[in-house]
């Protein structure tokens, strides 16, 4: 399957394809840009790579690698994954990282180690194995709690306690609003990408010649 156009008319005109629009599509969800590299639109993929892959990893960055996780686990189904997912490899990686979570095993590129919801300080916070003096942690035999890179939160979600998902928010306060939203926006812009490698630019009449959007 190819996709042809032309341009203009006459000496002027200038034919170029698509390619495989499904395959564009496909390049340009795993990777914002891939598929109008694929079908020689340079100048497009460079635009989508350097804005939308900037705005992800500035999200990513200030929400310090945990704000893309999939989720749908009571009090914490991740509806703001549906959005991010328009990036394919990190949302890839955030589904493999669920599933890890899911089966009870330690999700990949741990972040940091937490004692489980009974080691707490005297705020109720939850804390990290490397902030405990040498001889609390000699003492403890229990499983650790796990922050991983694109991982939900470890353990379940519970509104009355202050859990692994609070600790987030009162660790990073505002910024894990903040990284949320400037991921989501990256990959609202992809899907509007996408569509643009799939369906082909935008043609329109003037005075006999077609032009190209």
């Amino acid at each position: 399957m190819s996709l042809n156009y032309r341009a203009g008319s006459g000496e002027d005109a200038v034919d170029f394809s698509l390619r495989d629009p499904r395959i564009a599509a496909l390049l340009g969800w795993l990777w914002p840009g891939a598929g109008h590299f694929y079908q020689g639109r340079y100048v497009k993929c460079f635009i989508f790579m350097i804005c939308i892959v900037s705005i992800f990893v500035y999200g990513m960055v200030i929400g310090q690698g945990r704000v893309v996780y999939a989720s749908n686990r009571p009090n914490d189904f991740r509806w703001q994954f549906i959005p991010q997912s328009g990036f394919g490899i990190p949302s890839i990686l955030a589904v493999a990282q669920s599933l890890k979570i899911t089966n009870q095993r330690p999700p990949f590129l741990v972040l940091c180690e937490r004692f489980p919801a009974g080691y707490i300080d005297d705020n109720g916070n939850l804390r990290e194995f490397e902030k405990i003096p040498a001889d609390e942690l000699a003492g403890f035999e229990g499983q650790p709690l796990y922050d991983g890179f694109m991982a939900p939160p470890s353990e379940p979600i519970i509104l009355e306690r202050n859990d692994v998902l609070g600790m987030w928010h009162a660790e990073m306060r505002h910024f894990f609003d903040l990284g949320t939203l400037f991921t989501v926006v990256a990959g609202l812009l992809n899907f509007l990408a996408i569509y643009d490698a799939f369906a082909g630019p935008a043609i329109q009449e003037s005075k006999g010649d077609q032009e190209v959007v």
